[in-house]
C-alpha cells in the first residue's frame, strides 16, 4: 500500500515486549526505568490480529524487536502462529543474544527466515561497559549456536559511538572474511535521555565508509524489496557484507518502507515522530475489523514525510526508545 507520499509500506516492526535484560548506555537507564505493566501490553493473540489486518493493507515483512523480545514467556508458541499467517513472507528477529544459544534452533524452527544481534563490542570489558552486563561470552554463544542451526545470513548490529567502539570498525568488519554474517554498522541516534548522545560521540556512515574502504573495494548489494535502510555493500572475496544505517548523515525517509507497532498497541509511521495510532483500545472494545482497517489505512496514508531531526540534533520522543522498539 502506498502512502501520501507515494512509498510502498510493506514492513512492520512489532515491538512485543519493552522488558530487556541488559541496560545499554544509549537505550534504557540503569535505574529509574517504568516497564508498563502487564495488562497494558499486547496479548499474543491481539498482536496476531492486528499483524494479520495490517498484512490485508500491504504488510509483507515483520520483525520482532524489544526491549528484548527473547525475555517475554511464550515466544516461541507465538512466533509458530505468526510466520503461518498468510501473505507474510519474511519474519525476522532482532536480540540482543544473551538468551540465543538455548533458543536458537526453536526459533529457527518456527519458520523465522533471519535473525540481528546486536553487539556493539568485541572486547568482553568493552560490552560490560556498554550494557552494564557481563554477557559477551554467552552472546558470542548464542551467534556461534545460530549459525550451527543454519541461519544464514546473520546480521550483527553495532552502533558506532566515537570514544567508546570507534576503533573496532575495522575488526567487525573483518568477521565478514570467513563468516557469513552482515556487519551492520548504525549512526548513535538522539533517542536517548541520558545525554550519550553528544556531536563528539556521533560517528557518520561515511567516516565507517572510508575506514573499510581500506579492506578492498566495496561493492554495492541491491536490496530485496523488503529491506530495511541499510546501504549493502560486499568486500570481494569476503562471505559476509556490511550495511551502512545513515539516519542523520544520510537521510533515508524517502525510502522509508517500514511502521512501527509498540508493546502496547500503538502504530507508529516514524521512530523520531510522535504521531501514532491507538488500535489496542478498539480492539479491546470490540470494534469490527473494518474499523480497525481503516485505522490502520490512515497510519499508512499518513505516515511523516521525513523525521524531522536537525542536522546532529537530538530530539526527545515522549516514549523511550525501549517502549517504541529497535
Amino acid at each position: 500500500m502506498l502512502d501520501n507520499n507515494h512509498r510502498i509500506i510493506n514492513y512492520l516492526r512489532l515491538s512485543v515486549t519493552d522488558r530487556c535484560n541488559l541496560r545499554c548506555i544509549y537505550c534504557m537507564p540503569e535505574e529509574g526505568v517504568k516497564f508498563i505493566s502487564h495488562s497494558e501490553i499486547l496479548t499474543y493473540e491481539e498482536m496476531l490480529h492486528i499483524v494479520g489486518l495490517c498484512v490485508q493493507k500491504g504488510i509483507r515483512k515483520v520483525r520482532l524487536t524489544g526491549g528484548e523480545p527473547l525475555v517475554r514467556k511464550g515466544l516461541i508458541g507465538f512466533l509458530e502462529k505468526l510466520c503461518k499467517i498468510a501473505g507474510l513472507e519474511e519474519v525476522t528477529l532482532t536480540t540482543n543474544g544473551v538468551l540465543l544459544k538455548n533458543l536458537a534452533a526453536d526459533i529457527k524452527n518456527c519458520g523465522i527466515c533471519r535473525i540481528n544481534v546486536s553487539l556493539d563490542s568485541l572486547k568482553p570489558e568493552r560490552v560490560f561497559r556498554i550494557t552494564g552486563r557481563d554477557c559477551f561470552k554467552q552472546v558470542w554463544e548464542g551467534l556461534e549456536e545460530a549459525e550451527r542451526v543454519g541461519f544464514n545470513p546473520i546480521k550483527i548490529n553495532v552502533v558506532a559511538i566515537k570514544g567508546v567502539n570507534d576503533d573496532e570498525i575495522l575488526d567487525f568488519a573483518d568477521l565478514t572474511l570467513k563468516k557469513p554474517y552482515h556487519i551492520r554498522f548504525i549512526e548513535l541516534m538522539p533517542v536517548s535521555e541520558q545525554n550519550v548522545w553528544r556531536p563528539e560521540r556521533f560517528m557518520s556512515t561515511n567516516d565507517i565508509y572510508r575506514q573499510i574502504q581500506s579492506l578492498g573495494n566495496l561493492i554495492p548489494v541491491k536490496p530485496n524489496p523488503y529491506d530495511g535502510p541499510a546501504q549493502q555493500f560486499k568486500i570481494e572475496g569476503r562471505q559476509g557484507d556490511i550495511g551502512l544505517i545513515g539516519a542523520l548523515s544520510n537521510h533515508f525517509c524517502s525510502l522509508c518502507n517500514r511502521l512501527r507497532l509498540t508493546p502496547e498497541g500503538y502504530l507508529r509511521g516514524c521512530l523520531f515522530s510522535d504521531q501514532e495510532t491507538d488500535l489496542k483500545t478498539p480492539l479491546r472494545q470490540g470494534k469490527k475489523d473494518g474499523y480497525l482497517l481503516q485505522l490502520i489505512e490512515h497510519a499508512i496514508k499518513n505516515k511523516p514525510k521525513e523525521h524531522g531531526l536537525l542536522k546532529y540534533g537530538p530530539r526527545k520522543c515522549i516514549r523511550r526508545m525501549h517502549r517504541i522498539g529497535g
